[in-house]
């Protein structure tokens, strides 16, 4: 069963000529914010996230790569460039 995404009403303030959002502090917390987010426009809405080092599952890495629709026909010619250690290893 997939959990449902947890949402908040928030409103969009005047900032000097700009217009921005104001987070709550238990959200920046629990992500991580400080001084900046990566704002990422998808088909379905915006993402914010904070600026810090993801690291995807293997699983969300493919979800990505089908959503970006990325052709990883060339792998093959990745893995084969010679760069194993002399056991044949990675």
């Amino acid at each position: 069963m997939q959990k449902q995404p947890r949402t908040r009403d928030i409103k969009v303030v005047p900032i000097g000529n700009s217009r921005g959002v104001r987070l709550p502090k238990t959200v920046l917390d629990k992500y991580a914010i400080t001084d900046s987010l990566v704002l990422e426009e998808r088909e379905d809405g915006i993402l914010l996230r904070g600026k810090g080092e993801t690291k995807l599952s293997w699983a969300e890495t493919f979800k990505e790569m089908a959503r970006e629709r990325e052709d990883c026909s060339d792998l093959e010619s990745t893995t084969g460039d010679g760069l194993k250690d002399e056991d044949g290893q990675w």
